[in-house]
């Protein structure tokens, strides 16, 4: 897996209460066409996000999450840069804290549906639901990349191969 800070969508963003991701990536271009005249017409040009590829949102828990019931990770278009009025386009589900799955270290990878350029939003981005009362401590980063690998898996040492 390999991550580019112009596509991360967080970087370990302490996460406390519900929120969107402290970046986003702009999946839609406007062009602002001017006819004869003083009048002029704003279009949305849409780019296709991976085109012929899966490309997937990698969130990876950096500081244990404490206190919270349960945390949802999101990947969400908007037609506003401050990713309000969002449309959900793929989640994890509830997260409970009490399963061990917010902790350092622990990482969830999300596909991004093919048909995200026919949404007509202009931006993705990553949003972060807090279930039960709010963390006192947790932190997340999201990266968007074309490949996820499991980086937890270990191998006995001292072996040679030949």
């Amino acid at each position: 897996m390999i991550t580019d800070a112009l596509l991360r969508l967080s970087n370990a963003q302490a996460v406390t209460a519900s929120a969107y991701s402290t970046d986003k990536i702009r999946i839609g271009q406007e062009d602002t066409i001017r006819g004869p005249g003083a009048s002029s017409t704003t279009l949305v040009r849409t780019r296709d996000v991976g085109e012929g590829r899966e490309v997937y949102v990698v969130f990876t828990v950096n500081t244990t999450f404490l206190t919270l019931t349960n945390l949802t990770f999101e990947i969400v278009t908007s037609a506003n840069a401050d990713l309000s009025s969002h449309t959900s386009i793929a989640t994890t589900g509830a997260i409970t804290l009490a399963s061990g799955g917010l902790a350092a270290g622990k990482q969830y990878a999300l596909r991004i549906p093919p048909e995200i350029a026919g949404t007509g939003k202009q931006y993705l981005g990553a949003r972060y639901t807090v279930g039960g009362s709010s963390a006192t401590a947790g932190a997340v980063t999201a990266d968007l990349v074309l490949d996820i690998q499991d980086g937890m898996k270990f191998y006995d040492s001292g072996f040679t191969v030949a």
